[in-house]
């Protein structure tokens, strides 16, 4: 079968040597860039306990590079396009680009928005932009003029970085990147789309590749720049496969397939909105963390999202077959989807309880403010400590003012702290277990009165778990040897602190 010059061979030709091109490339760049993930170390956040290069958007982009090239140079491409393709491959690489330069060093959210921002601008002016929207319902047209500038940068800025916040879960990000490159090379087949064809297609193997060393337990991460590059490029394709920018199934489709990172970065918009909480501040409240929550180990909660996604890539298959109008009805059976998934692992209570949690926002997001700040002294102090004796005094300090009863820490090798509060024990306590998988396997055992508010408890928790994390860390990058705390042998006896607050 041929479709305006776009072969089926020449489909599953760019498939086979994307996969064959990047699969010997990954050891290599493994090797190359285990040091710089030894040094940047892990994060609070993550979910994996060892440093995992975070550079295989190098051997993406390089594969993208590549196919662009010899696309333009030996295949069909039609003339009125030539310019447009060097343009895409231009910014696409440039994106890439900033990412992996966070990768390296990191630059700060609102660098980074600024750098989206401006490439996302660029590619207004060198690929194309959003020019008219069409009503699904009705067939209306509405031309935007200058408006599609502001709109298709918003596009792009945000296909850039949806990819990236699902990427939290060894093989997620990797396995609904494959998804939604494989329907853009479908889309750009049938619509006879010859270089979005080709480059989608040789990604779509190197991504095969990558989830090779991906998939749990990983031996490679996307990183920023992996997952700035295929968001990036995913809405640059979406927009040049509609019709003359027309917001048609080739562009509605593939927020369809998005629809697990839509629905995560919603939520968590919406949560750190009303608890008070950066928008860009990370946390353990995304939709993986809550299925490891349930007892699913990695495997089983990266299969679970991926039946979920594929799921939602069939719908936007459908969109493209039947054509845009269908969508409204696709959006519905979806959203059905969702609350009998939500309900079927128990956290639908925590999405939909609405009123109640609303109710509650003014007194989280004062509790948050205060935890921030203090949290962020803590973080300061951890600067200034002479070894963990003193910082635990500090964190004691901190652990009284935000109200606690008594804290213990666990060390993996069985070695305990405690902080505990004068006076009379309380009768009625709140209790939770926090553990920090990349800081040894410590666990954290919070104990506060039951008056103090069960959201505000479980903010609080995580907040003093994560100053604790960065303040040890800092502690060891100036320590000689790791910091006592993890890897000091267990004393005979209880060691007494000096703050009367804290025993051994």
């Amino acid at each position: 079968m041929e479709v305006q010059g776009v072969s089926e061979w020449l489909v599953c030709l760019c498939v086979l040597a994307g996969a064959g091109a990047a699969w010997p490339l990954y050891p290599v760049v493994i090797r190359i860039f285990r040091p710089w993930a030894e040094r940047r170390g892990t994060s609070f956040h993550q979910t994996h306990v060892q440093p995992v290069p975070r550079a295989g958007g190098v051997v993406l982009a390089l594969l993208f590079l590549v196919a662009g090239v010899v696309s333009q140079i030996w295949l069909p491409v039609h003339p009125d396009r030539i310019a447009e393709n060097w343009g895409m491959l231009a910014v696409a690489l440039a994106m890439f680009g900033l990412g992996f330069w966070d990768d390296l060093r990191p630059l700060g959210a609102r660098k980074k928005l600024l750098g989206q921002i401006l490439i996302s601008l660029a590619a207004c002016f060198l690929v194309g932009r959003i020019e008219l929207l069409r009503n699904p319902l009705t067939g209306e047209v509405l031309s935007l003029g200058l408006w599609g500038i502001p709109l298709t940068v918003l596009w792009l800025v945000a296909f850039t970085n949806l990819v990236n916040l699902i990427d939290g879960l060894d093989g997620l990000a990797g396995g609904l990147s494959l998804m939604l490159m494989a329907l853009l090379a479908y889309v750009g087949f049938h619509l006879g789309a010859v270089f979005p064809t080709a480059t989608a297609a040789v990604l779509v193997g190197g991504l095969i590749a990558f989830l090779r060393f991906n998939f749990p337990p990983a031996r490679i991460y996307l990183g920023d720049g992996g997952a700035y590059f295929l968001g990036f490029l995913t809405g640059l394709l979406a927009m040049r496969l509609s019709h003359k920018g027309t917001v048609a199934a080739a562009l509605v489709a593939p927020l369809f397939a998005l629809a697990l990172p839509i629905i995560d970065t919603t939520l968590a918009i919406l949560r750190r909105g009303l608890k008070g909480l950066p928008l860009f501040r990370p946390d353990r409240q995304h939709i993986h963390h809550k299925l490891l929550g349930e007892g699913l180990n990695q495997r089983q909660t990266v299969l679970v999202l991926y039946g979920f996604s594929l799921l939602a890539l069939l719908m936007a298959f459908g969109v493209f077959w039947v054509g845009e109008r269908s969508a409204p009805l696709f959006l519905g059976v979806l959203a059905l989807v969702v609350i009998l998934a939500a309900s079927r692992f128990q956290f639908a209570r925590e999405w939909f309880a609405l009123g109640r949690f609303l109710g509650a926002t003014l007194e989280v997001r004062k509790a948050a403010r205060y935890a921030l700040a203090l949290c962020q002294w803590f973080e300061l102090e951890a600067e200034r400590a002479a070894c963990t004796d003193g910082l635990w005094n500090e964190f004691g300090f901190l652990l009284g003012k935000l109200g606690y009863t008594r804290v213990e820490m666990h060390g993996p090798d069985g070695q305990v702290r405690t902080w505990q509060r004068n006076g009379p024990p309380e009768a009625d306590l709140r209790r939770a277990v926090f553990r920090l998988p990349h800081q040894g396997g410590i666990e954290l055992r919070f104990e506060a009165p039951a008056s103090m508010p069960e959201r505000v408890f479980d903010l609080q928790n995580e907040l003093a778990a994560e100053a604790w994390s960065k303040a040890l860390e800092k502690l060891a990058a100036r320590a000689p040897s790791p910091a006592p705390a993890v890897t000091s042998p267990a004393p005979s006896s209880p060691r007494r602190l000096r703050d009367p607050h804290v025993v051994g």
